[in-house]
């Protein structure tokens, strides 16, 4: 079933970037993460309360609730970076770069969580890997100097590498907790990072300035991420984390089909054999 709840996630964060690039046109990236970070907040105790694990808080154990909260520091940093990524620069962009964690998370995966990889499952993180460059590379030919728009690239791979973080961090971290739960406590250190900033960088009046329309996506997309984030807690319990972090980065081809018929953004014939690329990589870590 991993699997599937693996796919779902995949779905849900693609749906995620085209709502959240929609209720980002004029609202400042970091206030609208916090804004959704509360409806994600929400939405995942509402389903623990649904499932009812609330009262498994009290026998979480110390090592547990370690890796949680460094995973929810660590997903904060990355949605941070993502969502100003998506902000100033091209979602077709932006997105490839962040899904190259997964090349990342399959190495770290193999050093910490002593996953084994084979031959075979090595030549799918190359496709992996090939993929991603090549869709990359169609994407960065713009001149930055003409645009002035060049630090969409150094956010997106902060949101790559943290993202990596988030995973491997996350599967140690809910190795003792019923994943609904833990996806429950992560999102409250994400709020918390979230907000921070917020103060920090004195925008919390800028909240009520947030138009209605736009208002409604950020939610939207909160929703998205909320139900992705449970299908792949729930993925990483139960599968392995170098085979559902390369699903879940799928999510990439709903962004590009949604981006073309939202944003009007297309694919170059090398964009296109690099997506290809990347989903049979993937495809053939989820077999192999």
């Amino acid at each position: 079933m991993w699997l599937f709840y693996a796919a779902g996630s995949a779905l849900f964060a693609g749906l995620t970037s085209i709502l959240a690039k929609c209720g980002i046109r004029k609202t400042d990236s970091a206030v609208a993460t916090a804004v959704r970070t509360v409806v994600v907040l929400i939405f995942s105790w509402l389903i623990v309360g649904i499932v009812g694990s609330a009262g498994e808080l009290t026998s979480i154990g110390g090592r547990t609730l370690v890796f949680l909260i460094l995973s929810g520091a660590a997903t904060g940093a990355s949605w941070l970076c993502y969502f100003r990524a998506l902000q100033i620069g091209d979602i077709n962009k932006v997105v490839p770069i962040d899904k190259s964690s997964t090349v990342l998370t399959i190495v770290l995966a193999l050093i910490f969580l002593h996953e084994g990889i084979s031959a075979p499952k090595a030549a799918a993180v190359l496709a992996i890997a090939a993929g991603i460059l090549l869709m990359v590379e169609k994407k960065d030919v713009q001149d930055n100097r003409t645009t002035g728009r060049g630090g969409w690239l150094l956010y997106a791979a902060g949101s790559a590498f943290f993202a990596s973080l988030t995973a491997i961090l996350g599967k140690i971290g809910i190795s003792g907790v019923e994943s609904n739960l833990g996806t429950a406590i992560r999102t409250g250190v994400v709020l918390i990072m979230a907000w921070a900033m917020v103060f920090m960088t004195g925008k919390q009046a800028e909240v009520k300035k947030i138009q209605k329309k736009e208002l409604v996506f950020i939610c939207l997309s909160g929703i998205a991420t909320g139900a992705s984030w449970l299908c792949y807690y729930r993925a990483l319990q139960e599968g392995p984390a170098s085979v559902v972090a390369p699903i879940d980065k799928l999510s990439v081809l709903v962004t590009v089909a949604f981006s073309y018929f939202v944003f009007g953004e297309k694919l170059s014939r090398r964009a296109m054999a690099g997506l290809a690329l990347l989903t049979a990589g993937t495809a053939a870590m989820a077999v192999l």
